[in-house]
Formats: structure tokens, C-alpha cells, sequence
């Protein structure tokens, strides 16, 4: 009879704080409590944790079982605490080695057989111990591969409640079990095909390229049958790949809601394209109880591509305008905030009218001028003011194609190639400052340390003047310009990149 402790992780968003899990033991009626704000899934480790022990070679308890998750304060959420209360509460017991348990963090939801089922947000949990300063993880078998991930722990994979306890010293014989595995994450096929495929339409490869170089977000407008969702699905396939620190928060935020991470770190840049019925909730993230990541979030450092965006739902795209600046999604409840990365790049499309014949040559428009109003009016001005590259991409016609099909095409790889040139040119430029991207510099320090060509700037001051653009307009168009003179390999902006710039940021007003 004593008092048992564990350490386990609670998840707020990305960032883990780490749970002390005190189990005492004592004399009197039978009972299992269980404090230290448990939301429902937690609520019942009570259950899993009794049959666990009774069927792993020991006897629980008889008496009564008080299990406290401190701090007391902070919301407990999941299940991945199941195992850390049933080590507790074997420490209390004397059954392992309580010195043992209590330097350890444990991680893992158990079956009413003892084995370890795998966790969503093992990862991140992982992360938040090594960074509380914990050497030692245990975690179950299903759950190794993503858990290796972390450099400067131990991670110990067991499959079971009877493995983690002769681990822990328990004089038990070991007991084979087969492991409880994930679902095998699915081959990612390479099937957003080549830029090459893109013919009739210069102006729009141009622009996904300078969009891919600077980080810019952009909106595309057109007919269906422009090619919008071709020229979006091109633009993951010529990102660079992701460097450790990003490939990391990727498969994070895969593992915290609940995707597979496969074997090694993702290397790609993620593309997130909900369907146009996605709620605020679906895009942003939230949920009763634990919350989740959404398309926003696991677009982080990748491509979150809204097709057919005026049928979404007003408040889904006006809650997207504040992570287009701060790049962090912050979610808050009345018991915790969580807070998830952000720093994608939104691609918008959008049909000119309800029927998408507006502006078709030879195609007659159904619409009313007021219909086509309300129709791109559900994307706000305001946000509208956050996209840095707005283009109209018009039906390719015969004579394009025929002219394509003989002219010189850009492939993803060269494509990707200078996209990779051109942001390592905006590195050297930005060294010592917090960023690496154009699309993330603030306006001030733009037109202090990154002022373009003197007299460059005189057309877009005049559409400053004119109110054209607003303060945030004029700051993108000068990032925009600062893109375009990494591609044209150029020092600083001149009267060319600033035309250009403002012409992509007007092309589709």
C-alpha cells in the first residue's frame, strides 16, 4: 500500500505539457476514482486500466484506488494516459519498481487484453517530453516508427501492459503477443502530374511559379474548363521539399489527427482541398472536447487549395483572414486555447457567374448582373486584400493549342529548380531576419531595409493616391516584386517587377 507515480503528456494544439499521474492505493470499499479534469474518453481508462492489470498477470487492487492527474488544473483529453495510470498503480502496489515508473513517461491506450493500441498525437507528445527534459519514453509497438522521429530520447516500444512491467522490473515470465498495428499508410502516389501539361495559358505557369518562389497566395478566375484546378494541382509538385523543422511539425499535425505517418518524415509539401460543404469548424479546427487540426492547419507549409470558392460558406473563408497573416490558428475554449501552424498557401478558384459563362465568347450567361454580384461577393473584400496574385484564366481556343503543342514547355523539374534558385537568393537577402520567404516580411521593414529601385515605385504610389490599393495591398505588391527579382536574378526591384507585380495584383480585379 502506497502511493504510485507515472508521467504521461496532455496535448493543447501542438505543444504538450507534461502529467504527473499519482495512484494511491488504500484500504476500505472497493472503488476506482479517477481526478484531475478527465474529459469522457479518459473518464473511462477506469475500465480498460482494471481488466488490463487483472489480465496481465496481476490482481487489482481490492480496496480503494485514487488516481490524480496533476496539475489539476490543466484539461486531460484521449486515451493515451492508460498506461501510465496502470504503471502508477502497479508501483503502488510494489509490483515494479516505483523509481522505475516515476523517471518514465508512458504513452498508450490499453485493451481490456493488456496489449497496447496505437495513439493519435504520439509524436507531438514525444516532442513536449523531450523538451520537459525526460530521456525515457515508452510507448506502444504501433506507435515506434513516429516516435523515432524525436533525436535525444529513448524511445521503448512495448506491446503490452505485461511487457511494460517486466520492463519496469515486475518478476513475470514474458508473454508473447502479437502487436497492435496502424493501418499501413498508403503509397503516395506522384499523380498531381506535370506543369508541361499546362499549354495555352503562359501567363498562369508564369504566375504558379513566382507563386511557388515567393510563398504568395493567389486567386484564379475563370470558366469551367480553364484549366484553374490543373494549374492549383501543379503548384505542391514544384514547392521545394521541406526542411526537418517543418517536416516534423507536418507529421505532427498528421499524427494529432489521426492520419498515418508512415516510416519516415514527410518530405513533401502537403495539399488540403476540402469540399466546398466544409464548415468553419472543418477548415480551422476545433471539435468538442479534444481539439483537432483542420484543412488549414494540415496545410501547414504546403498548399490549401479552395475550389470553387464562393460556395463556401462565408464564415469558413472570413475565418481563414486572420492565420493569412499571423500564419498560427488560434482556437479557444472556455477550458484551454490551442493554438496550430498556419503557414500555408491558400490558392482560390472561382467561375466569373453562378453558370461560368460570363465573359465566354460565343456562350450566352443566364445570370442577372445582381446574381453575379452576390455570387463573387461571398468572397470578402478583406480577404480578398490578404491574396497576393489575382489572375484571369481564360479558355485555351483552338489556335492556343495547336501553337502550344509546337512551342517550348516548362516542366515541374526545371520549374522547381528555379523556384528552389529563387528562394535560396530571398534567403541570403533575409539572413538575420525571422524570415526566409518574401510573402512573410513585414511592410516595414520592406520599405525601410528592402525599398525597390528609386522612382520604381512611382505607379503604385499613384494607386495608393487613387485608393486602388489599401496600405496591406501596396505591401504584397512590393513582396510580389521582390519575388520577381529573385526569379530575374536582379538585386532589387526596378520598374519592371513593379509593373508586373501590380499587374498580378490586378489582373483578375
Amino acid at each position: 500500500m502506497g502511493i504510485g507515480r507515472a508521467h504521461a503528456v496532455a496535448l493543447l494544439g501542438l505543444e504538450g505539457a507534461p502529467v504527473e499521474i499519482e495512484a494511491d492505493t488504500a484500504s476500505g470499499l472497493p472503488a476506482f476514482v479517477l481526478v484531475g479534469l478527465p474529459d469522457a474518453a479518459l473518464g473511462e481508462a477506469k475500465a480498460r486500466v482494471r481488466s488490463a492489470v487483472g489480465n496481465s498477470g496481476f490482481d487489482f487492487p481490492g480496496g480503494r484506488v485514487t488516481v490524480n492527474l496533476s496539475p489539476a488544473s490543466l484539461p486531460k483529453n484521449g486515451s493515451a494516459f492508460d498506461l501510465g495510470i496502470a504503471l502508477a498503480v502497479l508501483a503502488a502496489e510494489g509490483w515494479v519498481a516505483p523509481e522505475s515508473v516515476a523517471g518514465v513517461v508512458h504513452l498508450g491506450e490499453l485493451g481490456l487484453d493488456g496489449r497496447l493500441r496505437p495513439s493519435r498525437g504520439i509524436l507531438p507528445m514525444v516532442l513536449a517530453a523531450e523538451r520537459a527534459g525526460f530521456d525515457t519514453v515508452l510507448v506502444p509497438a504501433g506507435n515506434a516508427d513516429e516516435a523515432s522521429f524525436v533525436s535525444g530520447v529513448r524511445v521503448v516500444p512495448v506491446a503490452s501492459l505485461r511487457d511494460a512491467a517486466i520492463w519496469h522490473g515486475a518478476e513475470l515470465d514474458p508473454v508473447e503477443v502479437e502487436p497492435l498495428l496502424p493501418a499501413p499508410a498508403p503509397e503516395r502516389a506522384d499523380d498531381a502530374g506535370d506543369l508541361a501539361d499546362v499549354v495555352g495559358n503562359r501567363d498562369a505557369v508564369d504566375a504558379v511559379q513566382i507563386a511557388a518562389a515567393g510563398g504568395h497566395h493567389m486567386f484564379l478566375l475563370g470558366p469551367p474548363g480553364a484549366g484553374k484546378t490543373m494549374i492549383a494541382s501543379r503548384l505542391p509538385g514544384i514547392l521545394p521539399d521541406l526542411d526537418e523543422r517543418a517536416a516534423i511539425e507536418v507529421s505532427s499535425i498528421r499524427s494529432l489527427a489521426g492520419l498515418p505517418v508512415g516510416r519516415s518524415l514527410a518530405t513533401r509539401p502537403p495539399l488540403e482541398a476540402p469540399h466546398h460543404s466544409a464548415s468553419p469548424a472543418a477548415i480551422v479546427g476545433g471539435g468538442s472536447g479534444v481539439i483537432r487540426p483542420g484543412a488549414a492547419a494540415r496545410a501547414a507549409h504546403g498548399i490549401l487549395f479552395l475550389d470553387e470558392a464562393p460556395e463556401f460558406a462565408p464564415s469558413a473563408l472570413d475565418c481563414l483572414r486572420q492565420p493569412l497573416e499571423s500564419g498560427v490558428i488560434t482556437i479557444s475554449r472556455a477550458a484551454a486555447t490551442a493554438s496550430f501552424p498556419a503557414r500555408f498557401q491558400l490558392v482560390l478558384a472561382a467561375n466569373p457567374c453562378p453558370c461560368g459563362n460570363a465573359g465566354v465568347r460565343d456562350a450566352e450567361c443566364t445570370c442577372t448582373p445582381f446574381a453575379r454580384r452576390r455570387y463573387l461577393g461571398r468572397l470578402s473584400g478583406p480577404l480578398l486584400d490578404r491574396v497576393d496574385i489575382r489572375l484571369d484564366v481564360p479558355r485555351v481556343t483552338a489556335a492556343q493549342l495547336r501553337v502550344g503543342a509546337d512551342a517550348p514547355v516548362t516542366t515541374s523539374e526545371a520549374a522547381r529548380a528555379r523556384v528552389v534558385e529563387a528562394r535560396a537568393r530571398a534567403a541570403r537577402r533575409l539572413a538575420g531576419t525571422p524570415w526566409r520567404l518574401n510573402a512573410h516580411v513585414s511592410g516595414s521593414w520592406l520599405r525601410s531595409h528592402g525599398a525597390p529601385a528609386p522612382g520604381s515605385t512611382a505607379g503604385l504610389d499613384r494607386a495608393l493616391e487613387r485608393g486602388a490599393l489599401t496600405m496591406r495591398g501596396y505591401d504584397r505588391v512590393l513582396r510580389l516584386s521582390w519575388t520577381l527579382a529573385d526569379l530575374d536574378g536582379v538585386d532589387r526591384p526596378g520598374l519592371d517587377q513593379i509593373g508586373r507585380a501590380l499587374y498580378l495584383r490586378k489582373a483578375a480585379a
